[in-house]
């Protein structure tokens, strides 16, 4: 994917605090945390370095369902997901934009707006 098709904000907070944000926010719009990934905790693990890097997995069945029905290999990007990771001390966020998904999989428009809520999600991440 390239950065044309990729969308990065800034955190004011640390990676820690903005995944912990992140759930907030989903929690209060009703939208399911599905999963963390704690890339970098897991590169600790196994005694390597990793900046601190995390992928928050997120939807909702209602947005996301009509999606798969329609193109099932949709699938392979959904649910969303945000990457949260350090940058010599700037946190950001980044993620694949709504328009590069939907026109990797041919998306109406009516399909492709229900992508777009990751735009005012991340948003409100970020306004700390």
């Amino acid at each position: 994917m390239s950065d044309d098709q990729l969308v990065t904000k800034l955190s004011p907070l640390s990676v820690e605090d903005t995944v912990a944000r992140f759930s907030d926010v989903l929690a209060a719009k009703g939208v399911k945390l599905f999963a963390v990934i704690d890339h970098s905790g897991e590169a600790e693990n196994a005694g390597l370095e990793l900046r601190d890097t995390k992928v928050v997995i997120f939807g909702a069945p209602k947005a996301g369902t009509p999606v798969m029905q329609a193109v099932p290999v949709a699938a392979l990007d959904l649910p969303l997901k945000v990457l949260v990771w350090d940058d010599e001390g700037q946190t950001k966020l980044t993620y694949a934009s709504p328009a590069a998904l939907a026109a990797r999989y041919g998306l109406s428009d009516e399909l492709a707006a229900r992508l777009a809520a990751i735009g005012p999600v991340t948003d409100a991440v970020v306004a700390g």
